[in-house]
């Protein structure tokens, strides 16, 4: 095996082109990250716990995509409709975690910047219905609830596995 300096490494390898941050910065912006996001996984299991998770979940998205599927307990609040109607069907004392169609969807994050700018504390779940839905996770829609098996692309397909993440 042929070590590398990271002088050599950085010269060949795209990955190391731009070095990584130092870890005071890394820690600073990761830490930042995980202010602003949540994930899938983790918003399923506070919603599953008894109790109260600490947090609304607010479904960004059409009437038309609503129908189409949503999380049980979400509250359905399209984001043009965030100004008018968010301060009766928010409290601004409780977290908002937002969501939209998936990944390759800016809406929760419109919906996250609305929020914010009314003065709700905010995260976005990362990955949005999509994500939900091939983790494997129960959703509702305007036929009644469904649940379809996790993709094991996104999740582990045995139900009481843990990703260890």
């Amino acid at each position: 095996m042929v070590m590398t300096s990271p002088a050599t490494a950085t010269a060949v390898n795209s990955v190391l082109r731009v070095p990584p941050a130092s870890p005071a910065a890394a820690a600073a912006h990761f830490g930042a990250s995980l202010a602003f996001h949540a994930d899938v996984s983790d918003v399923a299991s506070a919603l599953a716990a008894d109790g109260d998770p600490g947090f609304v979940l607010v479904d960004s998205r059409s009437t038309a995509s609503w129908d189409q599927g949503h999380i049980p307990g979400a509250v359905h609040l399209p984001t043009a409709l965030i100004p008018e109607q968010a301060p009766r069907l928010l409290d601004p004392a409780v977290p908002v975690v937002t969501y939209c169609w998936g990944p390759g969807c800016n809406g929760a994050t419109r919906a996250a910047l609305a929020l914010a700018q009314l003065g709700y504390q905010v995260k976005e779940m990362l990955g949005g219905f999509e994500y939900w839905a091939r983790e494997g996770f129960a959703f509702e829609t305007k036929e009644g609830g469904e649940r379809r098996a996790a993709d094991p692309l996104t999740a582990p397909v045995d139900d009481d596995a843990d990703c260890g993440c």
